[in-house]
């Protein structure tokens, strides 16, 4: 065997090798993305955690969710937005990326090409992007729910705008998001994503003074109608989707604030 044979033998090793390593690596972020689903994070306070109707609930570093499989997208989206986490970085958008954490199998975000619908994020970017590894775990497909173009630009926007203030106004405040998930929704793509006629939005204040809650459910269009029109009460959104919002709280207390729709304590100017 002459000398160029050897090193074309050696040099074919070397590459088999660097690329089963990069094969390896792979894998192994992959494994350790499921593994890490598992534990609730700091970013993530637990006691304000709904129920899950799928029983897959999942934890990122900076937020936590409850995967729907015959839906394809959460049923709910759950975080604690901090004043400090507020920040005008602009990070570059990443690609959007399935989940490997969703056991079941997350859509593809494929499923919205063509469709005429938003990947629309559930968690916003905007509400990460106090570090770049936040910002690009809100590009998950599992944090995405098809929404109307307008919706998603307009009303549902003025929406997270306005959680931003109140989380800066109130120093922080949870927050839990997601389409009312129910049979026989319009689907998009080879993997059927529902598409829900309506969004909630909940939030619970426990830093400014007594505990306060204000929730929001929002037809799927666009609507100039101000934002307090849309205030309704906990425990109508628990009915459509069959969620305890909020089952750690002191029973008198959940009670009390999940019946009532009314918006006294939040500032809308």
């Amino acid at each position: 065997m002459n000398k160029r044979s050897i090193y074309s033998i050696i040099g074919a090793l070397i590459l088999s090798s660097v690329l089963f390593f990069e094969f390896y690596l792979d894998e192994k972020e992959k494994q350790d993305s499921v593994v890490s689903g598992k534990t609730v994070k700091s970013d993530t306070n637990e006691f304000f955690l709904p129920t899950s109707t799928s029983g897959q609930v999942i934890h990122h570093e900076s937020y936590s969710l409850s995967y729907s499989e015959p839906h394809e997208q959460a049923e709910w989206v759950a975080y604690e937005l901090k004043k400090e986490h507020l920040s005008n970085t602009n990070f570059t958008r990443p690609y959007f990326e399935v989940d490997p954490a969703v056991k079941t199998g997350a859509a593809h975000w494929r499923n919205y090409k063509n469709s005429g619908f938003d990947r629309g994020h559930l968690c916003p970017a905007g509400d990460r992007a106090y570090s770049q590894e936040a910002f690009n775990e809100t590009f998950l497909t599992s944090n995405i729910s098809p929404q109307n173009h307008e919706f998603n630009a307009g009303i549902w926007n003025t929406l997270e705008q306005k959680v931003r203030y109140w989380a800066s106004k109130y120093n922080g405040v949870f927050v839990v998001t997601g389409g009312v998930l129910e049979d026989q929704l319009k689907t998009i793509g080879d993997e059927k994503v529902a598409v829900p006629k309506q969004f909630y939005k909940i939030l619970i204040d426990t830093n400014s003074g007594e505990t306060k809650m204000i929730a929001f459910l929002i037809p799927h269009e666009n609507s100039r109608d101000p934002l307090y029109k849309f205030v309704v009460p906990v425990d109508s959104i628990e009915k459509l989707t069959g969620i305890d919002f909020f089952p750690e709280l002191d029973d008198v207390l959940e009670n009390k604030l999940e019946a009532s729709a009314s918006y006294k304590g939040w500032s809308f100017n």
